[in-house]
């Protein structure tokens, strides 16, 4: 059988399957999207995105995170509305065609590795949580292995199209989140090893002075593919980083008499505003501390995918073809271990998305091992080994079978670990509902939030990110009153809501002044709500 037979016999063997296991995980992200309140996170990205598309006003602010949600969520909202499901879809999307994302491998690793790689992708229970989520963490770590594998394909193909594909992907990268910086620092740290790994398990007769000189040759034949490359780059990144101006006052992507200014800003004014956010004015943490709950949210929350990876990489280095794009994928897994702990303000779970990314492809070489030793036993009629292997494969499926149904699809209390202290604890659609139902016709102030922790002292300061804490501590409510086109305003205590010309049809307040404002409210229903997993109860008001 020839070259090419080996490779469509692959290519048919592989395909198939990573095309079901794809459409399995659409189906996994989408069923229930919209049902878990909105996380506080997820309301800062889901508000602003209305603020921008009502004002048509644009400008990257780093406190709010990357551009690339607020922009491709605005035409989302404008075809299906907003929702708690439409703002998530891209995120699930994008999560749900991550299995796609094997096949760029396929050349590089056997068929069953390909397929377990997929599967992976495709039901780990963290990488399904938060591709249900509003951020920009697992965008960010997709992008990322859509540009891994474009480059290997590049490589085994020489294909120019795999060369535009990882500029495209990369750019939509730097878009994503600021943790974009981890991984700049992971690909430097694993792209050196790996040059330094070809030195010790390549050809011995070939220096590196000679690899160096082939690299640059390389380039030198590649100048033009890489210059449109670069130009795809950089068209991309000024698209999402270029401010809009609603009056035409300030510099506008779609006026070309200030693309100059638009050019400044989007390439120098974000670089410096990120480095002023993420550098210049945030504070430390205390480093080992932060490692040490990394690690123990990966154990916790994908100990089955840690530990596949953790035999992926030994049985690859130490008993395996020392493939280069598995060393790879276990350096860049490594250095994630001490970079993203680094760079973050806070433990959360979804920062270990970016330590799965690379492990999952270590997970699939020891998952495949894994499979095959099953195989063999079955194949010998080896009844300890087929017993062993079974074992270990259910309890795979079993821990990911349980942290699905109690995690991601459970209930969100202070028992999900996936779910972060800014996770409400309660169902908020049934405030949404009594809320839009008060506010029908309602005529000037529709919202008033009550109490010092909420107050603001100019309700401009709403406008645009930065925005002061009290702001904040409302989190995730201005999501759904500004999806209702609710006109907001605030007042320090209880007494001074008699200062209005009108008591609006929803009060929101802390519950110490509930006694006050059940004097004062009357023919109001009033329900508790929890804005968070504990200690964050609000009280809110809707007149009957």
């Amino acid at each position: 059988m020839s070259h090419a037979d080996d490779s469509a016999d692959h290519d048919g063997r592989v395909i198939l399957p990573v095309v079901a296991l794809t459409l399995l995980a659409v189906v996994v992200r989408l069923v229930g999207l919209g049902t878990r309140s909105f996380h506080w996170d997820e309301g800062r990205v889901g508000y602003w995105t209305l603020r921008f598309l009502k004002t048509g006003a644009f400008e990257y602010r780093p406190v709010a995170g990357g551009p690339f949600l607020y922009l491709v969520d605005q035409p989302v909202f404008a075809l299906l509305g907003p929702s708690d499901f439409s703002a998530r879809l891209v995120v699930a999307l994008v999560g749900g065609l991550l299995p796609l994302v094997a096949l760029l491998f396929r050349r590089r690793l056997a068929a069953d590795e390909t397929v377990v790689f997929a599967a992976i992708l495709a039901l780990s229970p963290t990488l399904v949580y938060y591709s249900r989520f509003l951020r920009g963490d697992l965008p960010l770590a997709a992008f990322s292995l859509v540009a891994l594998g474009c480059l290997v394909s590049l490589v085994d193909t020489g294909r120019r199209r795999y060369l535009y594909g990882a500029a495209l992907a990369g750019a939509l990268a730097f878009t994503t989140s600021g943790f974009i910086v981890g991984y700049v620092a992971c690909w430097l740290v694993a792209g050196a090893l790996v040059f330094d790994h070809v030195r010790v398990y390549g050809d011995a007769r070939q220096t590196a002075l000679d690899r160096v000189s082939g690299y640059g040759r390389t380039l030198h034949d590649w100048v033009t593919p890489l210059a449109r490359a670069f130009l795809l780059f950089v068209a991309v990144f000024i698209f999402f980083y270029a401010p809009r101006s609603a009056d035409g006052s300030g510099p506008d992507l779609w006026n070309p008499l200030t693309f100059p200014a638009v050019l400044e800003e989007a390439l120098y004014g974000s670089l410096r505003k990120y480095v002023g956010v993420w550098v210049e004015y945030r504070d430390g943490h205390e480093f080992l501390a932060y490692i040490a709950a990394h690690v123990e949210l990966l154990v916790v929350l994908a100990a089955p995918l840690f530990l596949l990876g953790l035999f992926g990489f030994a049985a690859e280095r130490y008993a395996g073809r020392n493939r280069s794009v598995v060393a790879f994928a276990s350096y860049w897994a490594g250095a994630s271990l001490l970079f993203f702990p680094v760079i973050t303000e806070l433990t959360a779970p979804w920062v270990i998305v970016h330590t799965l990314a690379p492990t999952s492809l270590l997970a699939a070489v020891g998952g495949a091992k894994l499979v095959r030793f099953a195989r063999q036993g079955v194949s010998d009629r080896n009844a300890a080994r087929t017993g062993i292997a079974a074992l270990l494969i259910l309890a795979v499926v079993a821990q990911a079978g349980a942290l699905a149904a109690s995690n991601v699809y459970g209930p969100s209390d202070w028992d999900n670990r996936m779910a972060q202290y800014g996770q409400p604890a309660g169902d908020l659609d049934a405030m949404a509902t009594n809320a839009s139902t008060a506010m029908a016709g309602n005529e000037g102030i529709d919202v008033v939030y009550v109490g010092d922790r909420y107050y603001l002292a100019d309700d401009s300061d709403e406008d645009y990110p930065p925005v002061p804490e009290s702001w904040g501590n409302r989190l995730p409510l201005p999501w759904y009153f500004e999806r209702m086109d609710a006109e907001t305003t605030s007042v320090s205590n209880a007494t001074r809501l008699d200062t209005l010309d009108e008591t609006p049809p929803v009060v929101v307040a802390q519950p110490q002044y509930r006694a006050a404002l059940d004097e004062r409210l009357t023919g109001y229903r009033v329900d508790e709500y929890e804005l968070a997993l504990w200690n964050r109860n609000v009280v809110v008001y809707t007149r009957q």
